[in-house]
Order: structure tokens, then C-alpha cells, then sequence
């Protein structure tokens, strides 16, 4: 049985559920790993899925500059603002990962607004790591996080990455969708069919990805796209079930797949279900609070 977790502005949700969990609390990400669903607060708390799927215990407290987590392999990874990581293994505290503030090319990384860059979204594939910073590319790490190279230029204003075996693919900020086949080597930008180029959320389902797109930071006119990941084909606008547009940005972590299901949420408290990898969607749940992060998680 696959349950739709949502992540909001304040709580937990299970789509037609109902309330899961941290009533009143804005939940920055939620997610799987390590065969349990993890949930990251806003104000730093780390929790984690026990014995039984709503048993929810409380693994870290690493405060407000907390962006996003990534487990994997036995340890997660902590996204910092200010563009930094920690790697917490097992029950044991969360540390600094130093050797990411060593990332060649750093000193140019930015944001348009003229405050410091943050850790956006965490990806891995094949014991390769990958860290989106926003705006400072997509550094990865071959060995553990020992060590970081860059990988796609930092103007790209990456705003998620996900990676699957030697294929990682990213949502930029203008520019459309970047898709590596070489492990982050080398990188071709695709856009046709997209009605706009500024991209903030992606997920793969099966052979299938997902994109959302919009004419701008602000979310005018903004829609989701499928098209095969293998290319050669132009992105489709999903429509069958979805608004015509939404009023804002399918934000990072608001589009998830597991397998050909997947899932997205919206800032004024919608869900949306699809079943075949976004051909299809249904209403799975409204009137929520501003949804910030959706998982498809096995129970």
C-alpha cells in the first residue's frame, strides 16, 4: 500500500488521511530513506518513522538554518543555509561536513538578492553525492562527501536535483531543464514544448520525468510537464485533472514519484494524484495548509 505524505505550513498530512502528525508546525521536508519516512522541521528538529508508520521519534535538533536532508547509506545528510552540510551517522551527533566549504569555484557562488547561497536540495546515485546550492550549481562528491568538484555552471540557478544511476537531472531557475548522462560530466539544457523555462520542482516516474514550470520566481502561469526521460521527445503539459495553471510555483519537493505514481502540491493547500506517471490526475486532498513537501512512502 503506497500512502501520499504532505508536508505543509503546519502539520503532517496523510492525503485523505487526515493529520499525521506535528499539528501547527511548518514542515520544511519530508521524505524516505533508510527504510523509514523522515521529516525535517522548519525550526531544525529532525524526525523519523519507527516500528509502525505513524510512530514518529524525534532524531536531531539542528536549528532554524536547517534546508533539506538526504538519507542514504547508512547516514543523512543535512543541508544548511549558508551553503553548508552535516552528516549525522547512525544515533550519533550531527557533524560538519568541512571539506564542502572547500568546493572549488565557491567564493562565486551567489544569490540575485544579494544574501548567502544555501544548501537547496541533496541527490545521490551509485555512492555519488549531490549537493544543489542555490546559486552555486551542483557540487558532487565521489567519495562519501571526503571531497566535492563542481559539475553544471552556477548561473544554471539550480532549484532541484535528483540523480538516478549516472543520470542526474536538474530544475533551473530561466533555463529549463538540465539533464546530465555522465554522472554531472556534461550537461544539455531542454526546453521544448515548455510554455516557460523557469523551473523550481522535478521527479522521476519509471521512465517518465517531471518537470514544473512558470514565467518567474513569482509563479505566473505555472504548470507541470512530462515527457520521456530518455529524450528525444518534446514536454507535454499535464492537464487531464489539473487546473488549466496554478497561481504559484509547483515548488522544490512538491512533485514526487514512487514508481508510476506520483504526486504534487500546491501553495494554497491542494493535492493532486496520478497513477500513470502524470498522464491522469485526481484531487487527493484540499483546503490544507500551504503544502511544502509530498512523498510517496510504502507502508
Amino acid at each position: 500500500m503506497t500512502t501520499l505524505l504532505v508536508g505543509t505550513d503546519a502539520g503532517l498530512f496523510e492525503a485523505g488521511g487526515g493529520d499525521v502528525g506535528f499539528s501547527g508546525r511548518a514542515v520544511r521536508q519530508v521524505t524516505t530513506g533508510l527504510a523509514r519516512a523522515w521529516c525535517l522541521m522548519a525550526d531544525g528538529d529532525l524526525w523519523r518513522t519507527e516500528d509502525q508508520p505513524k510512530h514518529w521519534i524525534k532524531v536531531g535538533d539542528h536549528g532554524g538554518e536547517v534546508t533539506c536532508l538526504l538519507p542514504v547509506d547508512g547516514t543523512v545528510m543535512i543541508g544548511l543555509a549558508g551553503a553548508h552540510l552535516l552528516r549525522m551517522v547512525g544515533a550519533g551527533p550531527a557533524e560538519p561536513v568541512a571539506s564542502f566549504d572547500d568546493v572549488p569555484g565557491r567564493d562565486g557562488w551567489y544569490t540575485p538578492w544579494g544574501g548567502p547561497p544555501d544548501t537547496r536540495s541533496l541527490a545521490s546515485a551509485e555512492d555519488v553525492l549531490y549537493a544543489n546550492v542555490h546559486v552555486g550549481g551542483v557540487p558532487r562528491s565521489r567519495d562519501g562527501g571526503a571531497s566535492w568538484e563542481p559539475t553544471i555552471d552556477v548561473d544554471a540557478d539550480v532549484h532541484q536535483v535528483i540523480a538516478v544511476d549516472d543520470r542526474v537531472i536538474a530544475a533551473c531557475g530561466d533555463e529549463g531543464l538540465a539533464v546530465s548522462e555522465d554522472g554531472g560530466d556534461s550537461w544539455t539544457v531542454e526546453t521544448d514544448g515548455l510554455h516557460a523555462t523557469y523551473c523550481r520542482a522535478v521527479a522521476l516516474a519509471g521512465d517518465t520525468v517531471l518537470v514544473s514550470a512558470s514565467e518567474g520566481p513569482r509563479g505566473s502561469h505555472a504548470a507541470v510537464y512530462r515527457r520521456p526521460v530518455d529524450g528525444g521527445h518534446p514536454f507535454e503539459r499535464c492537464q487531464d485533472g489539473l487546473p488549466e495553471w496554478f497561481d504559484a510555483n509547483v515548488d522544490t519537493f512538491c512533485l514526487a514519484a514512487r514508481g508510476s505514481d506520483c504526486a504534487l502540491g500546491t501553495r494554497d493547500g491542494r493535492v493532486f494524484r496520478s497513477a500513470d506517471g502524470g498522464a491522469h490526475w485526481e484531487q487527493a486532498a484540499d483546503e490544507l495548509p500551504g503544502v511544502r513537501s509530498v512523498v510517496l512512502t510504502s507502508e
